[in-house]
């Protein structure tokens, strides 16, 4: 039997590469090893696109650029012959921001300083490394400045009255005057980029990036209000430099995306927006690689009624029902009732939470609980019955 196992990370807890592994050995184990498992870690255009890329025959590379503070990272991004997968949290991530890394709350100068210049590096990285098609997958972000360290990190300068360059952050923008572009990269005539977000916000407004998103990264209401004002300012600068175009790709879905760099990404790069989902399974080459497959298994962390909208396990089940191959989900916890995720295709879900009730224990021994459950499926497929026969805890139980 040929099983693929494609799932995406259970944030907090497991990469979807681990989840695989787990997975499979109590697969294995429960069938004396004979059967022919395909491991395919898939994501949505957020933090695991990268590992998504590895898996699907990417080669990681490296690269020292500046954080969001501006301190040193070594970011990764992966490439695969003139392709880039680029994951922006790895360079601009609120996870790079000190206090939270110490658990502590986003502070509000971080909020307004944060920069997305480390993107912009990393994306002069992969040029260097000859890519001309980039996907940038976004999410994570601790900055709020357009893009604008972004279009900075490849070559253009953001300059005052005085014609100084600009400190680091949304905040500064208010004080933009000129951008010269002189020096912007000329590869980027030749590269074409996909931004792969399912972010839908305008870069401006109530719905915008800085009054959406800014909280979660330590922006107060003043703040939110100063870098909405700051970020309207940017637009009208690059709209004398570029265009009309840039006007219009504020209002674009999308462009409020990772604190605004969807908005420099398709004013600037000429960036195509499209679900995250779909287009890491193109990358990875889903559907041609489920041939022969008896049965799919995906999942995430919390499999609920936001997973509905497009997220990793519903991406995965329209591939295999294409091909009409049974999918199941696995998952950390659930809150679907059993008519919405069969509605949803898939013929059963198995949570964590099942199998151990204390949620904690669920995150810190995920992997061993996820063995369990590979093990319970094996069983059940080799004892003839669907994967999905389980009905109960007790059955779920080793």
């Amino acid at each position: 039997m040929r099983i693929v196992i494609a799932p995406d990370k259970f944030k907090g807890s497991l990469s979807a590469p681990e989840v695989c592994r787990f997975l499979e050995k109590g697969l294995q184990r429960g069938a004396g090893g004979n059967l022919d498992v395909l491991r395919i870690p898939v994501a949505d255009g957020g933090e695991g696109t990268l590992d998504a890329a590895v898996g699907s025959g990417f080669t990681r590379r490296t690269a020292t650029v500046a954080g969001p503070t501006g301190q040193p990272v070594e970011a990764e991004f992966a490439v695969r012959g003139h392709e880039a997968v680029i994951e922006m949290a790895t360079a601009s991530g609120l996870a790079l921001v000190p206090r939270v890394q110490d658990g502590g709350r986003p502070a509000s100068a971080d909020a307004t300083t944060a920069t997305s210049l480390g993107t912009g590096q990393l994306i002069r990285a992969a040029l260097d490394a000859g890519c001309r098609r980039i996907v940038l997958g976004v999410g994570g972000s601790a900055n709020t400045d357009g893009g604008a360290g972004l279009l900075q990190g490849l070559g253009a300068r953001f300059l005052d009255s005085g014609n100084n360059e600009l400190p680091p952050g949304g905040a500064a923008l208010a004080n933009l005057h000129s951008i010269d572009f002189t020096h912007f990269e000329p590869r980027l005539v030749d590269t074409r980029f996909v931004l792969a977000s399912d972010v839908d916000n305008p870069l401006l407004g109530a719905q915008g990036a800085a009054a959406v998103f800014g909280p979660q990264k330590g922006a107060t209401p003043q703040d939110v209000g100063m870098l909405d004002a700051a970020l309207a300012r940017f637009v009208e600068v690059l709209a004398r430099e570029i265009g009309f175009r840039a006007v219009k790709a504020a209002e674009a879905p999308g462009a409020g995306a990772a604190g605004g760099v969807g908005y420099a990404a398709i004013a600037a790069l000429a960036a195509t927006r499209r679900p995250g989902i779909d287009v890491v399974l193109e990358f990875t080459e889903l559907a041609d690689r489920l041939t022969g497959a008896d049965l799919v298994i995906t999942g995430e962390g919390s499999l609920d009624e936001q997973s509905l909208l497009g997220k990793t396990p519903m991406g995965v089940a329209r591939a295999a029902a294409a091909r009409g191959i049974p999918v199941i989900a696995v998952c950390g916890r659930t809150t679907l009732e059993h008519s919405q995720a069969a509605a949803a295709g898939f013929e059963d879900v198995y949570a964590l939470t099942e199998l151990e009730t204390d949620v904690n224990r669920c995150i810190s021994e995920a992997g061993e609980l996820l063995e369990q459950l590979g093990t319970q499926i094996s069983k059940r497929l080799a004892a003839g019955r669907p994967a999905g026969a389980a009905s109960t805890k007790e059955d779920l139980r080793v």
